[in-house]
């Protein structure tokens, strides 16, 4: 079977829940939606973002053309939370998807994780579901990580169960075990599929997803249509093309912010990618009605000082922490005709957001009864004026797990210019004011009770009315001696 072929078998997949795709008639003038999810994408990981390294001229074009968001934020500081925001348009706190898939075990820590979600439930509708009952046809093209790995219902949480007609990618693993065909390592269970066949060596997953990607916009034509691609890159393991990364190894000096090769040239291969897509949706005619939103699912992995495999500066930390480093994400939205080049948004923004965006922009209803719980506004008031504001108090985080990148279990909100971070092992407050202190480097909770006491309140509030799970005492926990 030719990989044409196999992509245009998967098509025939039955969207979940008794629910048939086209349940209306596909008409050209609805918009068409691609949807670029890169993973952990730090905030300068572009080079109009700032980097002294890497270099995206195709994602530059793309953000010269479209509006870019200051302030946007991922839903939560690691993958899986953000991933099922995305899909429902709920905070993780509400759809209790808090931790990537799996998490990590700290048996000694001194709370225990609450009994996570770690999967989609079908009590939600997602994203492709909702445009697919509009006449759209829907693909996942990457990485999905939404399902309870090893569990002997996984089957019934794939991305076919939850709306998609078309996957290429999607499974229940979060990183390849090596970006290289077969993908798989000996003593690795990891196993990346379904992918088109004919895989040969040397060939590199981002690569083989974007053909796919790219295939499949052909064989829908001029039929609307909702492409996912949360790529798998730029995570670990750091592995790109030999002849991309021994372009970038000479222009690496010492000083530089940003100093790995390889990261600089798996960032080229998303690059390369991002350019293909809308080569293609220029080739089928299609380019002026697909809007098109790139963003990051997490902070960038900064290990703390080395420059590797990024750094997120003046951010603090990154992937896994609590602050700014973990959670403030790349985020680009390009509305042919709406969108202004180069327009500039200050106004904060959360994954939550492009849920409730995407069905505005479609001028689709979606289901009455999910859309009761999103958490999430649409965004296209700001996309039409770049000095429009949200009626919004604030952003929530909730992430009652510890993390190996430094984090504890801890909430936070932003309102305003006010960032609090609340920990959950001794209760204590930090309060940061992010417009005069983007790092995060002066604590003022003592300094301003009032202000600190205020946040906390809406904080304590908000996760009531979620029903955020809090952790528990651990009854194992061993103090350090």
């Amino acid at each position: 079977m030719t990989r044409r072929a196999f992509v245009s078998a998967l098509s025939l997949f039955p969207l979940a829940c008794g629910s048939s795709p086209q349940a209306e008639a596909p008409t050209a003038e609805k918009p068409n939606f691609v949807v670029l999810l890169v993973d952990d994408w730090g905030w300068s990981d572009a080079g109009c973002l700032g980097s002294d390294l890497y270099q995206t001229p195709n994602i530059d074009a793309l953000t010269a053309q479209s509006m870019r968001f200051a302030n946007a934020y991922s839903a939560c500081t690691v993958c899986s939370p953000t991933r099922a925001a995305l899909m429902t348009g709920k905070y993780p706190a509400r759809t209790h998807v808090t931790d990537f898939i799996r998490g990590h075990s700290f048996p000694h820590a001194k709370l225990s994780p609450p009994d996570w979600t770690m999967k989609i439930e079908q009590r939600h509708t997602t994203l492709a579901e909702a445009l697919g009952a509009a006449g759209y046809h829907t693909a996942i093209v990457g990485k999905w990580h939404l399902e309870p790995t090893g569990e002997p219902d996984e089957d019934d949480y794939r991305p076919e169960k939850h709306g998609f007609e078309i996957n290429v990618g999607g499974n229940e693993w979060g990183a390849p075990a090596t970006y290289f065909y077969p993908y798989a390592k000996e003593g690795s269970p990891r196993v990346m599929g379904p992918l088109p066949p004919g895989g040969k060596e040397g060939d590199y997953l981002t690569d083989v997803l974007t053909e796919a990607a790219v295939e499949i916009l052909g064989d829908w034509g001029d039929q609307p249509f909702f492409l996912y691609f949360p790529y798998y890159t730029v995570h670990t393991p750091i592995e790109a093309k030999a002849e991309l990364e021994a372009r970038f190894q000479p222009l690496v000096k010492d000083g530089m912010r940003h100093q790995d090769a390889a990261y600089a040239a798996m960032l080229a291969s998303l690059d390369e990618s991002v350019g293909k897509l809308r080569a293609q949706l220029e080739r089928m005619g299609v380019a002026d009605r697909t809007v098109i939103l790139l963003a990051g699912d997490n902070g960038g992995l900064d290990q703390k000082g080395t420059g590797r495999p990024t750094e997120n500066s003046p951010l603090r930390e990154g992937k896994g922490s609590a602050y700014e480093g973990g959670v403030r994400v790349p985020t680009v939205i390009h509305w042919p005709g709406v969108t202004q080049p180069g327009a500039l948004s200050q106004e904060p923004v959360i994954t939550v957001d492009l849920y409730p965006t995407v069905l505005d922009i479609a001028g689709v209803e979606g289901d009455p009864a999910h859309n009761a719980e999103v958490d999430g506004v649409s965004l296209t008031p700001l996309l039409r004026d770049p000095s429009a504001s949200l009626d919004r108090e604030a952003l929530y985080w909730h992430y009652p797990h510890y993390h190996n990148g430094g984090a504890t279990p801890h909430s936070a909100i932003r309102a305003g210019d006010w960032r609090l971070v609340e920990f959950y092992e001794d209760g204590h407050a930090e309060l940061y004011n992010l417009a005069e202190d983007v790092g995060e480097t002066k604590d003022l909770a003592a300094a301003m009770p009032d202000k600190t006491a205020e946040l906390q309140a809406k904080l304590h509030a908000w996760r009531e009315k979620v029903g955020a799970q809090p952790p528990v005492p651990n009854p194992n926990y061993q103090p350090k001696r």
